[in-house]
């Protein structure tokens, strides 16, 4: 079972990691920077756990040697990517579409029209993603 702890501080999380984990648990990720005392605790509430992500930003900060010492108890640390900010409107299908129509000659104006996507939108699209 996964389960995913965010808080806004360490005191927090360790609250939420005392009631939210347990045997059943076998991947935990946790917001923070994974600290000795976060991981020790996780471990305490979860003894089966094999997965503890973090953001990537904060993975660089864990020390090596508690890296190398979940590694050896079989248990990896990932930084695991969430994604932030606001959901994209349009799939990588359509945007496909887009790339395909401009390259078959179409005007910005037609493809407009044709995928009911706003003018400004497309340019965008065209040239910033």
């Amino acid at each position: 079972m996964r389960v995913e702890i965010k808080a806004r501080n360490n005191e927090e999380l360790l609250r939420k990691i005392d009631s939210l984990l347990n045997e059943d648990v076998t991947e935990v990720y946790v917001s923070l920077r994974p600290t000795k005392e976060i991981l020790v605790r996780i471990l305490e509430n979860a003894p089966n756990v094999r997965i503890i992500g973090c953001p990537p930003s904060l993975y660089p900060k864990v020390s090596k040697k508690v890296i190398r010492a979940l590694s050896q108890m079989g248990i990896k640390l990932i930084p695991v990517g969430h994604s932030r900010g606001r959901p994209r409107k349009y799939d990588e299908r359509t945007l496909t579409l887009v790339r395909r129509m401009m390259r078959q000659g179409k005007k910005p104006k037609e493809i407009s029209r044709e995928l009911n996507i706003p003018l400004r939108t497309l340019y965008y699209i065209i040239n910033g993603r």
